[in-house]
């Protein structure tokens, strides 16, 4: 249950943003606890449950110590707290660029639009895929971006659809990443036993695709277990 002006924080922390057009910069993370989806990809099931009751002010002063103009919003899913909304508009009078990363199965409708909206489309492999909520893709502006994750062929052919269909690209950055290995810190072999990276780009080549092709920088820098990067 919500409490007051407060919300469940699973960790704050500042690290390499791994994904995304706005891969490499530095950014601090603020991690939300909860999801109502079950991935079967996940990376992040420990923010499922884990984590503790903090003011907006207490947050604030801890990303404030990090001195980085680019904050995310992340989870677990963010939108499922309802007093994110005010940590949104609280962020935008401080930082330069904030972001949300969604999962795609929440309307982003009340999400300002000077927030960059991350929406996570899951793909069939994920277990999710109906639970999309087709109508954020009509709020979508260029400042946002849909993140495809990919975990086979099947998952890339339906992604390719999608932005056929709505015309994805001409709306926003499209982001296309393989499910990520967890035991392997390997550049070309971290998504191997899901879907190749070499294979996912040679795909976007063949069909010409106009997307941008993500690893998670952070699962190469660091180790995919480590926490809190």
């Amino acid at each position: 249950m919500a409490r007051t002006g407060q919300l469940r924080i699973h960790e704050i922390f500042h690290s390499i943003q791994g994904e995304g057009t706005r891969a490499g910069q530095r950014c601090v993370f603020i991690r939300l606890t909860g999801c109502h989806l079950r991935c079967t990809y996940c990376d992040t099931e420990y923010a499922f449950y884990e984590g503790d009751w903090r003011t907006i002010d207490d947050i604030l002063e801890t990303v404030g110590t990090h001195n980085c103009p680019f904050v995310e919003v992340t989870g677990g899913e963010p939108l499922l707290q309802p007093n994110v909304y005010e940590l949104f508009a609280r962020l935008l009078d401080r930082c330069e660029t904030v972001a949300v990363e969604t999962s795609g199965a929440v309307s982003i409708a009340r999400v300002d639009s000077r927030i960059v909206r991350i929406v996570d489309l899951k793909t069939p492999s994920s277990g999710e895929v109906d639970r999309n909520h087709w109508e954020n893709i009509d709020l979508l502006t260029p400042r946002d971006e849909v993140k495809f994750v990919l975990g086979d062929r099947a998952d890339y052919e339906w992604a390719r659809d999608v932005i056929g269909r709505y015309d994805l690209t001409r709306r926003c950055p499209v982001l296309m990443a393989p499910v990520t290995g967890q035991a392997n810190t390997d550049l070309l072999q971290l998504a191997r036993g899901h879907l190749d990276p070499r294979s996912l780009a040679t795909w976007i080549l063949d069909d010409r695709l106009n997307v941008h092709f993500g690893l998670q920088l952070h699962k190469i820098i660091w180790s995919p277990e480590t926490r809190g990067v």
